[in-house]
């Protein structure tokens, strides 16, 4: 089968995610906003990702629209976020991002990267907010992805690992 990823990368991660899995399928890839639905539709196989950003998935805005033309391919959306698994919170990801026609489609979470200074000035001012917000609370009741902005700080990080795309290569046996 042909297939196709594409992704949505702002600061990296999606990006080497999207890659490895070129390196592992053999598909092609390009970014969401490089791509016309007139190709995309010519595959069997279609994978999009993107980062998190506002609870929302970058790039997956090309799949709300375009959906009703990729009804009969195989569709695989992968995401990458800062914060370590937690399945309340891929649901609720899930949940807010995967509505009505996209709700069928498999959601893969991949752990994405930190990194301060590689973000614009309004990322980077949000993200300092929210860590003198999230510094006012007892740890203990913070969000997962609270903790794990606290735990970063300005320090980058960086969590993606290989594994993360298995279930993606495991669906397309």
């Amino acid at each position: 089968m042909k297939g196709i990823i594409l992704y949505k990368s702002k600061y990296g991660a999606t990006q080497k995610y999207a890659e490895w899995l070129v390196e592992a399928t053999g598909y092609e890839c390009i970014e969401t906003n490089k791509a016309k639905i007139s190709e995309v539709k010519k595959y069997d196989v279609v994978i999009l990702g993107g980062g998190i950003y506002a609870s929302g998935i970058a790039g997956l805005s090309f799949l709300k629209k375009n959906i009703g033309q990729l009804k009969d391919k195989k569709i695989i959306v992968f995401c990458d976020g800062a914060s370590p698994f937690e399945e309340k919170a891929y649901q609720e990801l899930k949940s807010h991002n995967m509505k009505s026609e996209l709700a069928e489609i498999p959601l893969v979470y991949c752990r994405g990267s930190w990194n301060m200074d590689k973000m614009g000035i309004i990322d980077k001012n949000l993200c300092k907010m929210l860590q003198k917000v999230t510094a006012k609370k007892n740890l203990s009741e913070c969000e997962i992805w609270e903790k794990a902005l606290m735990e970063a700080g300005e320090t980058p990080c960086d969590w993606t690992d290989r594994k993360y795309i298995e279930p993606i290569l495991d669906m397309l046996k």
